[in-house]
């Protein structure tokens, strides 16, 4: 009897490529990260302020998401992912050369535009190009490879730091420009096949949003893709730290330790949930990911030592690397490999966005007026009702339905 790794398709070379670009790509944005504060108190605005700057990145890419999907139904995954990569590096070098706060604001947003463009072709050429019964794979690895570059650009942008605040959004937009000249140099045949306008046979039309909302697994993809933008990309970036430097009173470098060690646990689960979405299902992977953060997100408040907030947060990370590759593979099995999905992809990564934008707001109300511990039940209660969803939702995996 062959082994059974050898029932299991290869990853396509395509994928791997992938997977280097959003390495430098994430390698760039934990470049910025932690000194976009600090550019923008430099111009003597509140702390409001300069957290704003922030939230604007993020807003933009919501509010161009639909265009966004647009553009890729029309011109094809491959040029609107070129095009985004150039136009966030367009936005770095402009913001590096910001002379007011104003200016450091739009040239900002706009670079979220260029980032929901990139973002939702990558989700869509992943889509095109991995086998269906490695979706769950092809999510993980690039999802590992965006994971190594936000840990390790932080700590690069802070050296480079040290030669000017400014100094970091340059290298940004050099390694944007080196990603999009990575996916023209190695991915010469994916336009002609993301794009699907050329050839004897007539493409087939792009899926539209309303379609895919028909299906049970899209429904549930996105409530589970809004939860995790809440939870996850939201309240964990920003209450987090807040809540293990300040109210634990452990010190500065609990709040980037709990971040990372979130991260780790993140990793860890990665490729184990990637694999098994491939061989038991996705919703199994779906359940037990938002189950595992959920309850680890909930209790997180409680914690009252930070030794106990380190490793809550791994185990809340672990919950979320057994989640995203599962649900990413989803989506892309409601999409399918012969038709474009542009407007699916926007409006699921719209959901997501939603999450990160509103989890911050709402969350930091509810632990002003009652406390962490109620913010982050509040925020673990979203992820768990989320999984609810999963439970009446149909199986996309082929065999496993």
């Amino acid at each position: 009897m062959p082994p059974q790794t050898s029932s299991r398709p290869a990853m396509p070379r395509e994928i791997w490529v992938l997977a280097g670009a959003a390495l430098l790509i994430a390698l760039g944005y934990g470049l910025v990260a932690p000194v976009l504060p600090q550019l923008a108190g430099s111009f003597d605005v509140s702390v409001a302020a300069a957290s704003f700057v922030v939230s604007a990145f993020s807003l933009c890419r919501l509010l161009f998401a639909p265009a966004g999907g647009a553009l890729i139904a029309r011109l094809g995954e491959r040029r609107i992912y070129m095009s985004g990569l150039l136009i966030v590096a367009l936005s770095s070098v402009a913001t590096a050369l910001a002379q007011d706060y104003v200016q450091l604001l739009v040239f900002r947003g706009l670079g979220g535009i260029g980032s929901t463009m990139f973002t939702v072709s990558a989700m869509g050429l992943i889509v095109r190009l991995a086998p269906p019964t490695a979706r769950g794979r092809a999510s993980s690895l690039y999802a590992t490879a965006f994971l190594l570059g936000n840990i390790g650009g932080p700590v690069v942008g802070g050296l480079l730091a040290e030669l000017g605040l400014r100094v970091p959004f340059v290298v940004y937009a050099v390694a944007l420009v080196l990603a999009a000249g990575v996916v023209w140099r190695l991915l010469p045949e994916t336009g002609g096949r993301g794009a699907a306008r050329t050839g004897d046979a007539p493409a087939a039309p792009p899926m539209r949003f309303g379609e895919a909302l028909r299906d049970s697994a899209f429904r549930a993809a996105l409530v589970s893709g809004f939860a995790n933008g809440w939870s996850n990309f939201g309240v964990r970036v920003a209450l987090l730290p807040l809540f293990a430097a300040a109210a634990l009173d452990a010190g500065p470098w609990a709040a980037g330790a709990a971040l990372a060690v979130f991260a780790v646990g993140n990793a860890l689960a990665l490729n184990v949930a990637g694999r098994q979405a491939d061989v038991r299902g996705r919703r199994p992977l779906v359940v037990a990911g938002l189950l595992v953060n959920g309850v680890f997100t909930a209790v997180l408040g409680l914690s009252s030592a930070i030794v106990v907030v380190l490793a809550v947060s791994a185990l809340a990370g672990v919950g979320a690397g057994l989640l995203n590759p599962a649900q990413q593979a989803t989506v892309a099995d409601v999409v399918g490999n012969e038709r474009s999905g542009g407007k699916v992809l926007a409006g699921f990564q719209m959901a997501q966005d939603a999450g990160a934008i509103l989890g911050p707001v709402l969350a930091g109300a509810l632990a002003d007026r009652f406390g962490y511990d109620v913010a982050f039940a509040v925020s673990g209660a979203i992820t768990l009702l989320a999984g609810l969803t999963w439970l009446g939702a149909r199986e996309t995996l082929a065999g496993r339905r």
